[in-house]
């Protein structure tokens, strides 16, 4: 992962379950992160999966990922080339997921990030999150150095490839 992301907003709301995400009938077809994609929000929005542009980001309130603890709502996201998803709250599952898989998860206020706006994340500098359109710079929760090392490694697989046993 670069030190900086740079993207477009892309607004969701309090309580996006997994499967708003993904529906878990689709990873019985196929759970190639380049299939997936396709059907990325599709019980909220149709034509979302076709819109987003890789480096897009997701924002979201409270709650992101709640619901199932299934690790394709991950994967549709990554397959999608979003590379972070911002929001004042996540679930428990989700967030540890997210970093499993080398999906950051910011923890931030989003109430002033409107759908469109330009975000920059820079990841040397704690995860300060810009709204280039605003000109506001929001301050995320801090990741504990061994999360930071995870998603630096790309994920747990390569994280544990490379070190063969977590170093704190």
């Amino acid at each position: 992962m670069s030190t900086m992301l740079r993207g477009r907003a892309r607004l969701f709301g309090d309580d996006i379950n997994t499967d708003y995400i993904i529906s878990s009938t689709r990873k019985r077809e196929s759970l190639d992160p380049q299939v997936l994609r396709h059907y990325l929000f599709e019980g909220i929005d149709a034509a979302f999966a076709a819109s987003v542009l890789p480096g897009d980001l997701l924002v979201a309130g409270s709650n992101f990922g709640c619901g199932s603890a299934m690790e394709v709502a991950v994967t549709a996201v990554l397959g999608a080339g979003i590379p972070a998803v911002l929001a004042r709250s996540f679930s428990r599952t989700y967030f540890r997921n997210a970093i499993n898989n080398g999906l950051l998860p910011i923890i931030c206020d989003t109430t002033r990030i409107d759908a469109g706006d330009m975000l920059t994340i820079d990841l040397a500098n704690g995860m300060a999150v810009t709204n280039e359109t605003s000109g506001e710079t929001l301050l995320p929760e801090p990741l504990p150095p061994v999360m930071q090392s995870i998603l630096a490694a790309g994920g747990l697989v390569s994280y544990i490839r490379q070190h063969g046993r977590f170093v704190v």
